[in-house]
């Protein structure tokens, strides 16, 4: 073989390396252009007054309007929304959700007592619940293997609605009454507030608004005990989240996520981080979805209005 042809294929060779290797590479970059974040902030409809969210497939967040009760789906990489259910109005509000594995969503009623479950395909409500009477405000949810746990911030008491085979919600009459005791104490205002499970799922978590106390309490009893959280106090404590070992708790009036690194059954726990956003404007709940947490802004500080807006902030989770 001639030195020219040996040089010609060498070349050849070199020059569809080159292709090989950068057609990845340019696949990578537009790739990469045509890929969209997922905003940090999503406007909500004007006056809707947020409280709950909860987040289901597809990047999917339910949230629920203190106005009317209306339940909205939206898609937190697009933003696009969509009513699912309609209201029942200003008396019959829509708080603290959570959603299951079957597209079922437990609601939290506020002052009207009461809870309800909604099939988010449909829209259609499965069952409804009447919890107590005035002073009443039915104010958060957790599903538990067993039972859909509600938080009262007037009573000291949760409500569970069993669930069956598949998660079914039971009925009306087998509605249990937990009466918290132990070191529990209920004070003048809203009391109950946000609830979770403890990472070893075997209690469950519960907030004190008021006095900044966080307690574990046993389902089967009632009996709460104060989680020691050395000098940490949640005041203004709303919403919260379990995930692994991780409790983050809302603290809707500082604008601000309590983390804490819990041991797995949750009597006790130690602050590692803070987390802040110059978007907030008093967030009420949380939810997570990948490595973020999002969290509806209920502005309680802004008088409500059919024009006032509201959004939904998202921060890293850490």
């Amino acid at each position: 073989m001639s030195v020219m042809i040996r040089s010609i294929l060498r070349l050849l060779a070199v020059a569809l390396l080159g292709v090989a290797l950068s057609a990845p590479l340019t696949g990578l970059m537009i790739g990469t252009a045509q890929a969209r974040p997922f905003p940090d902030r999503i406007a909500l409809p004007n006056g809707f007054q947020p409280e709950g969210i909860t987040i289901g497939r597809h990047a999917t967040a339910y949230l629920g309007s203190l106005a009317d009760g209306d339940i909205i789906a939206v898609n937190l990489r697009t933003g696009k929304q969509r009513l699912i259910s309609e209201g029942l109005g200003p008396n019959f509000p829509s708080l603290g959700l959570k959603i299951d594995n079957r597209g079922r969503l437990f609601v939290a009623g506020g002052a009207s007592g009461t809870g309800r479950v909604i099939d988010v395909r449909t829209g259609k409500i499965i069952r409804s619940y009447r919890f107590a009477t005035a002073p009443t405000f039915i104010n958060d949810v957790v599903l538990t293997r067993r039972y859909a746990w509600f938080t009262d911030s007037q009573q000291p008491q949760l409500y569970g609605v069993p669930l069956g085979r598949g998660g079914k919600p039971g009925r009306q009459a087998d509605v249990v009454t937990l009466t918290l005791s132990g070191e529990w104490e209920q004070v003048p205002g809203f009391n109950a507030n946000g609830i979770a499970q403890t990472p070893d799922r075997k209690a469950l978590l519960v907030v004190n608004s008021m006095t900044g106390l966080l307690f574990r309490v046993d389902p089967q009893t009632g009996v709460a005990t104060r989680v020691d959280l050395g000098d940490t106090l949640l005041t203004a404590g709303d919403g919260l989240l379990v995930r692994g070992t991780t409790l983050y708790a809302v603290q809707n009036q500082l604008e601000q996520v309590a983390v804490i690194k819990l041991n797995a059954a949750g009597t006790s726990g130690q602050l590692v981080d803070t987390l802040t956003s110059n978007d907030f404007d008093i967030p009420t709940t949380v939810a997570a979805f990948g490595n973020s947490l999002y969290l509806p802004n209920a502005r309680f500080a802004t008088p409500p209005t059919l024009n006032t807006s509201y959004w939904i902030t998202r921060i890293d989770r850490r």
